[in-house]
């Protein structure tokens, strides 16, 4: 027996079932069944049957030794693309820029140390399908640090990029440092010094990172463990100043940072720089006495707390902490401190608190001379 199309002029060919039959001095064709309804699929597999080839199940066609997942490292990848790292790193490719999106996506998906990392390249110790999305056909941990050498010439031009995409005269700039530890001792930045990571021990780099307002990263740069983080601050002005030719702009940083010598010595002799940060208590202290700041009265709330009208509990705790008085408040106190003088100490919880009829009088006369809400 044997499959055979038969072409039928205009219409699609006949697939018949068919077998050879001997009949004398001549051979004869005998029609067994039509097979024209049958999927392709089923006819062809009905031909190699008639064949005599032997046929499995498709789950049985190949075994599966090993995969690798995928997802996670396409999604990162993809997104590496879209944004244009590839370019701003080399504009032609090369082993070095692959292993550098190597070392940056498999820092996002698993940070490990450079050793972990190039075994997860490995064929025989892959961990995923980086290194294959890449054409990595292997790396070794020093294969990683040569493309970290590579990229070192080139981290100006990048960021100086980086700068011209996120950053335009007038806008915020964010800047913060932090630090980590060695175990080695051949690294030349490596010092003693302050330890965010209680590590005082061994010795420290310290880091700061310059972003944009919505905390897109820009430029890093890198300093000796010994650095105290205000010391950081002109490097950082120079930069923007003069790599990324910023006129104009604001910097924010916090107030272990912009204390009042950098801001008196690296900051205002700059034109264009102004500058957000947080005051210490004696600053703070200093513009209540010279009421600069507008007050708010407070009252005790039964719990041995200052409580304002309106002001959550967390807010309120924030301004307990802090060194601004309150001119109701200290009003308040001074009516108390007449009571205790007259009642002697020790006379229980009302001689130290002021008493409701304390705090409206105290409100009445704020409102009488005009004073504002903090």
């Amino acid at each position: 027996m044997y499959v055979e199309s038969v072409p039928n002029r205009n219409s699609p060919p006949a697939i018949l079932l068919r077998e050879s039959v001997r009949i004398g001095s001549k051979v004869h064709k005998r029609t067994l069944s039509n097979l024209s309804s049958w999927p392709a699929a089923q006819v062809d597999l009905l031909r190699r049957v008639l064949k005599g080839e032997d046929l499995i199940a498709r789950e049985q066609a190949f075994q599966i030794l090993r995969s690798l997942p995928h997802g996670h490292v396409a999604a990162v990848l993809g997104t590496l693309r879209h944004l244009g790292l590839h370019d701003l790193l080399s504009r032609t490719r090369c082993p070095e820029r692959d292993l550098i999106c190597a070392l940056i996506t498999a820092r996002i998906l698993d940070p490990r140390s450079k050793l972990a990392t190039a075994r997860g390249l490995d064929e025989e110790t892959a961990s995923s399908s980086l290194a294959d999305s890449l054409h990595l056909a292997s790396a070794t941990a020093d294969d990683l640090y040569e493309a970290m050498d590579w990229l070192l010439p080139r981290q100006q031009r990048i960021e100086q990029a980086l700068a011209k995409r996120h950053l335009s005269d007038g806008c915020l700039v964010l800047y913060d440092v932090t630090s980590t530890y060695f175990e080695g001792h051949h690294c030349p930045l490596a010092r003693f010094g302050h330890s965010r990571d209680e590590r005082s021990g061994n010795p420290q780099i310290v880091c700061g990172l310059l972003t944009n307002a919505e905390g897109c990263p820009v430029a890093v740069e890198v300093f000796p463990g010994n650095t105290a983080d205000p010391k950081t601050v002109a490097a950082q002005v120079r930069k923007l100043r003069e790599r990324f030719g910023l006129q104009r702009l604001v910097l924010v940083g916090d107030r272990g940072m912009l204390t009042s010598a950098r801001i008196r010595e690296d900051l205002q002799p700059v034109p264009g720089l102004e500058w957000i940060t947080a005051l210490r208590a004696p600053a703070i202290k200093k513009l209540a006495s010279d009421g600069v700041l507008a007050t708010v009265p407070v009252r005790p709330d039964g719990l041995g707390r200052d409580r304002s009208p309106g002001v959550s509990r967390r807010a309120s705790d924030r301004l307990s902490e802090s060194p601004v008085s309150c001119r109701a408040l200290a009003q308040a106190r001074r009516v108390t401190g007449r009571n205790r003088k007259g009642t002697g100490e020790g006379q229980g919880r009302h001689a130290a608190e002021p008493s409701t009829a304390a705090w409206q009088r105290a409100d009445r006369r704020r409102r009488r001379q005009g004073a504002g809400t903090l």
